[in-house]
């Protein structure tokens, strides 16, 4: 027979997750995002998700100012992990894109990170591995949709 156990309320598990990020913050630090910057890494990951953004739609992503987010992309653009592209509807637009380099960065850093990861997980008894990516699975999923209804303006925020 299963042993009762309530469920966790939101704030418990909102403590446990961000501890966990916390860990994985120092977990990542070894695995170094040398060339770029914590901020630069945050545009690479927007752009990977949402190729082709106007510096302006860029800016409102990262909550930042625009001549912020210029500098940002100039120095991934001088990297070569970003690339400016005039857009085919208004010329006077430009559209941020990852090169390939920016995507080879981008897959690099992730194996170093799955691999410091890996020496953690291989430690967690398999039933709690599985039941760690059911949670995970799930929380992408729900952390997406947010993320994709403010981009659309129709999210709710709360304090």
């Amino acid at each position: 027979m299963n042993s009762f156990r309530p469920r966790p309320e939101p704030d418990e598990v909102a403590r446990v997750a961000s501890t966990a990020a916390e860990l994985l913050e120092v977990l990542w630090g070894r695995a170094t995002t040398a060339p770029v910057s914590a901020s630069q890494l945050r545009v690479l990951l927007v752009l990977e998700h949402r190729e082709g953004l106007s510096l302006r739609t860029l800016t409102e992503a990262l909550a930042s100012t625009p001549p912020s987010t210029s500098r940002l992309c100039d120095r991934l653009q001088a990297a070569g992990f970003v690339e400016r592209v005039v857009s085919p509807a208004d010329r006077r637009e430009v559209r941020l894109h990852l090169s390939g380099q920016g995507h080879a960065f981008l897959a690099d850093l992730r194996t170093r990170r799955e691999s410091a990861l890996q020496a953690v997980l291989d430690q967690m008894p398999a039933i709690q591995r599985t039941a760690l990516l059911q949670g995970l699975e799930a929380f992408c999923d729900a952390a997406a949709a947010q993320i994709h209804d403010d981009a659309q303006g129709s999210g709710t925020r709360t304090a």
